[in-house]
Order: C-alpha cells, then structure tokens, then sequence
C-alpha cells in the first residue's frame, strides 16, 4: 500500500488540493462580494433582516456558488500548481526519473474524482436543501397562474383546470372546464364550467387525496353551447387520487428552477412531464437531469486540462495558460443555455446536448496532449 502511495503522490496532492482551495474561496468572495453582500447589508440595516438571519442568508447561498466554485478552483489549482513545478523544473525532474505522464497525473486524478463526488452531492443534496431554507427565510409569495389538462386514453381532453394564483396547498380563482365528448370542427364541446374563489390539496371523502374547491358556482352547458343551470357548491372536489398528486407536482416543479430540485425528486418530475406529453418541458428537464452526471465529470477534465497547461517551458509566459483556462471555463458555461435550447425545441436529443459539452472538452484535451507531446 505504501509503495502505491508515495512521497510524490502525497506531495502533489497536497500541493493542488491547497491551490484548489484557495481558489474556490478566491471565486466564492469575487462571487459573492458585489451584489449578494451589499444587498445582505443593506436589508440588515433597514431591518428587514437581523444580523443572524443575514449571516444565514449568506451561508444558504453558498452551495450555488460552490456548484461553479468547484470545477472552476480545481482547474486553476491544477494549473497553478503544474506551472510552478514547471517554472521550477520539478517536473523536468520526474520526467528525468521516468515518470511518464500518466503517472505524474495520477494523484490529480484522484483528488479530482473526490472533487466531482463533491459536486455531484452539492447539486443534488446542498443546493435543493439551500433554496428551500432561503425561501422560508425570505417568505413565499403568491405564483401566477397554473393550467392542467387532464385527457383519456385517446388523449382527448376530459378536463382543464386554470388556477390564476397559488401557494403552497392553497389556490384561489380556480376556474375547471369540463369538457363534453361532442367535437364541432375539432373544437371539445364544454359539458360544464366550475368557478372557485379558493381551492386547496385536501383529501376527498373516501380518503384519497383530492383538490378541494370552496365557494364554487357551477355552469351547466347544453349540446348548443348555452348555460341552461347556474348553481352554487360550498365544496366540490376534483382531479381525485393520481392525477391530483401529479398535478400538484407539476404544478409546483413548474415555479421551480432545476437546481432546487434534487435528483430524485427531479427525474420524478421528469417521468411525470413525459406521461402529460408536454414534450417541451420534459425534453428541457431531462436535459437538466442528464446534466447532472455528466456536470460533476468536467472537474475531471478540467483537472487534466490544468495539469496539460501546467507543463509550460521555463522562460513560457504564465498568463498564456491561464488565459486559456479562463476562455475554456467561459465557453463552458456561455454555451449550457444554449444547448438548453436546443433540447427544449427538440433539435438534438436531451442525452446528446447534456453530454456534448463535456464530450467537446475530452476531444479537445486529447488533441492539445497529441500536440504537447508529452
């Protein structure tokens, strides 16, 4: 075991861990200082905010920032730490020795792997857990309007459900549009319209979970699209068992954003939007969900990509490489959205867009270490 692990290994590990880490609180004060900070300190100061509650803000923020700190501080630290063996001739020095580069990465390749572990927990752990406490801390507001259509077997649709606000379980103005079987020029015929001025997920009579609506005035629709009986309910419930727990769960993902959503709860949403077939939506999210496992792989690459710009000659200028790691991090991340895009409107499938980019940095670390001739 010692033989595995020797005085190189726990020299160049420590070596890149400390630099890695240097530069993530670097990234994380640039990040956090211009905006985040003063805002922090300014609620605290019209009291909005105590001084405990702004702290708390602060630290909840963290995780989004560590979930960009960590590919970006591993790729510096790699390359900071590889350019100064070489500015040194370390690195001449082990070559000398025998020491092929495969060998000479390998402790960056495990404390890489430790890194990617990192990342792929903060996004599907930290991250989800921090939005949450952050909306407690900053109470929830009312989200504008909702529309779920339920359909048959045919994919006919059987009811519409238009919810104008919600919060959390409660709703209010709810309007359902039943929906007759009688088609006039591919248009469905309303059988029956529901008006709620509030509405909640409750349970129905026989215990199964069910969307609660109150204060309800009822329109009845004859075959000639005319009201032929206008009523009043105090409690009507509808979308009952299943399709009541779907809805509410697309209802609330739908406000989100991917990030604060964890991974199981996400691919859940996922299988949901492909059974509704809203294909736009599922084909966006399952981008996303791809993106978180092939996301925390890119520490990896940039950790290769660090130690290849490490190995620079002696009288090499140092800001060369650096430029380089930050046009590689730059295009990494102005070029997500867009292919984003490119799975939403369904232009490539969401498997290819998520595994592009990190596909795109392999190719290209393999042809600049086919150029460096190491």
């Amino acid at each position: 075991m010692k033989k595995m692990f020797t005085v190189y290994d726990r020299y160049i590990f420590t070596q890149v861990l400390v630099t890695t880490i240097v530069a993530i609180l670097l990234f994380t004060i640039v990040w956090i200082a211009p905006e985040m900070l003063l805002n922090t300190i300014k609620k605290i100061l019209e009291g909005e905010y105590t001084v405990k509650t702004g702290v708390l803000v602060l630290v909840y923020e963290l995780p989004k920032i560590f979930g960009k700190a960590f590919p970006v501080g591993l790729l510096l630290g790699s390359l900071f730490t590889f350019d100064k063996l070489s500015k040194d001739s370390e690195l001449t020095i082990f070559r000398a020795v025998g020491m092929s580069f495969s060998r000479i990465l390998a402790p960056l390749l495990v404390l890489s792997f430790i890194v990617t572990y990192l990342c792929f927990v903060t996004y599907d752990k930290w991250i989800p857990y921090s939005c949450q406490k952050l909306k407690e801390i900053k109470g929830g507001e009312m989200l504008t309007q909702y529309i779920y259509t339920k359909k048959d077997e045919n994919n006919y649709p059987e009811q519409a459900v238009v919810v104008s606000r919600f919060f959390q379980n409660e709703m209010t103005d709810v309007i359902v549009m039943n929906f007759s079987k009688q088609v006039f020029n591919d248009l469905h015929g309303l059988a029956n319209i529901l008006v709620a001025k509030k509405g909640h997920k409750g349970v129905n009579p026989k215990g199964e979970p069910s969307w609660v609506l109150e204060d309800v005035t009822s329109y009845d629709i004859n075959a000639e699209g005319i009201f032929k009986k206008i009523t009043t309910k105090n409690r009507v419930d509808i979308l009952n068992g299943e399709d009541a727990e779907d809805a509410y769960t697309i209802m609330i993902n739908s406000t989100k954003r991917d990030r604060d959503i964890n991974n199981k709860d996400l691919k859940h949403y996922v299988d949901l939007l492909k059974r509704e077939n809203l294909d736009e939506d599922y084909r966006l999210m399952q981008n996303k969900y791809y993106q978180r496992f092939f996301h925390p792989f890119v520490c990896v690459l940039l950790a290769i990509m660090g130690c290849l710009l490490g190995f620079s000659k002696p009288r090499e200028q140092r800001l060369i490489g650096f430029t380089i790691a930050i046009g590689c991090i730059f295009v990494y991340y102005i070029t997500l959205p867009f292919f984003d895009l490119l799975a939403e409107k369904g232009v490539l499938p969401p498997l290819v867009t998520a595994a592009f980019p990190p596909m795109a940095f392999l190719a290209a670390i393999v042809m600049f270490y086919k150029s460096r001739d190491l």
